[in-house]
């Protein structure tokens, strides 16, 4: 039997994903906003532009950070 999802690690907790998701899919699946995030993969920055074609491995590790507006 072929799994179909893989595990990583987003903000220090465990997540489930399917595979071959990119960083896009992760982000709506999460709930947020795409233009309000910057995302970091095995301690690199990715470029809002490759949100789409970034694939997500088994075994990432994602430090996600939603900027929030305020007074």
């Amino acid at each position: 039997m072929q799994t179909t999802d893989m595990e990583i690690q987003v903000n220090g907790g465990t997540q489930r994903l399917e595979l071959g998701a990119s960083v896009a899919g992760l982000i709506t699946a999460l709930g947020l906003d795409v233009n309000r995030v910057a995302v970091e993969i095995n301690r690199q920055l990715v470029r809002r532009v490759s949100f789409e074609d970034r694939k997500i491995e088994p075994g990432d590790q994602i430090e996600i950070v939603e900027f929030v507006g305020g007074g």
